[in-house]
């Protein structure tokens, strides 16, 4: 299927505690430029995003926008100074002592807790490979998005490229009609010229023919008009063919303005000289839309 260049995808998850957004936006451009923008603590899975968009688009301007949020359900350790305990319960019965063991002097479990440093509470180490393979997944997701966003926008390029593609053929047609009469007309008009010069004298009719025949040589376009009709069904095919086919088409395109502008220069015909120019136009105007097609 036929992808514009232009297109976004967005998708949101909650993953192992955290609520993943990625958000991707892509214009035009000559190649693939990928820019993915993602919290500082994350940066370690950047090459696997830009690897997962490589997968998916062949060409393009790419920004990937890359949001987590802690959801309040992290992992945390909590775990005993017992050092720094024991301390402080030796500390303890030694006041106890010195105060002759009174009961207001006596102390429980959370007493101990209470004092500094004796629980520490740290993060339990978190494991990378999960956390890229939670970005990943729903990086993929955005990108389902936005491929079948610039597949639909792709779509409607492909049929307004096909409608000029049959507009051109239709006024190639006209060109292709016109082409005997314009040999004609010419040597209508050399005759009569001939004849208001040489006036009574007799018109050498072999001279005419000559005359004419070299003339058709020279304006003959059915070379140009059979490789632009070739052309046109080079089009039709990477069309179907889907895919990255931008570049290919581009290519096409000049040989599309090649055999037009020949036929313009060759043509010396006002009418033919309009149609072609009606068939440029319709050649730039599928120039302009296969600049947005991967």
């Amino acid at each position: 299927m036929v992808r514009s260049m232009t297109g976004y995808g967005r998708a949101k998850q909650s993953r192992n505690g955290r609520d993943i957004t990625v958000e991707l936006r892509s214009v035009n451009n000559r190649y693939l430029d990928c820019t993915v923008k993602m919290p500082r603590a994350f940066i370690f899975a950047e090459d696997a995003i830009k690897s997962l968009v490589q997968k998916n688009v062949g060409r393009g301007k790419v920004d990937v926008f890359i949001t987590v949020e802690s959801n309040g359900v992290e992992e945390t350790v909590v775990a005993v100074n017992e050092p720094l305990a024991k301390s402080y319960i030796e500390a303890l019965e030694q006041l106890k002592k010195l105060s002759g063991g009174a009961a207001r002097y006596d102390y429980d479990v959370s007493d101990l807790a209470r004092l500094p440093d004796v629980l520490t509470i740290t993060k339990a180490e978190e494991n990378l490979e999960t956390i890229a393979a939670d970005l990943c997944a729903v990086a993929e997701e955005a990108l389902g998005n936005h491929v079948g966003m610039r597949e639909t926008e792709g779509q409607k390029l492909a049929e307004d490229i096909l409608a000029r593609a049959e507009t051109i053929s239709a006024l190639l047609s006209k060109v292709e009609e016109r082409a005997p009469g314009i040999v004609a007309d010419y040597r209508a008009k050399l005759t009569a010229k001939l004849q208001e010069v040489l006036d009574s004298t007799q018109i050498d009719e072999n001279r005419i023919l000559t005359e004419a025949a070299i003339y058709a040589d020279k304006v003959a376009v059915d070379e140009e008009t059979v490789r632009l009709r070739s052309h046109l069904s080079q089009l039709h095919e990477m069309l179907a063919q889907g895919g990255a086919i931008g570049r290919k088409l581009d290519f096409l395109i000049q040989e599309f303005n090649r055999e037009a502008n020949t036929i313009g220069s060759k043509c010396n015909d006002v009418e033919t000289s309009r149609i072609v120019v009606d068939i440029k136009a319709e050649i730039e105007k599928i120039r302009e839309q296969v600049q947005n097609i991967e």
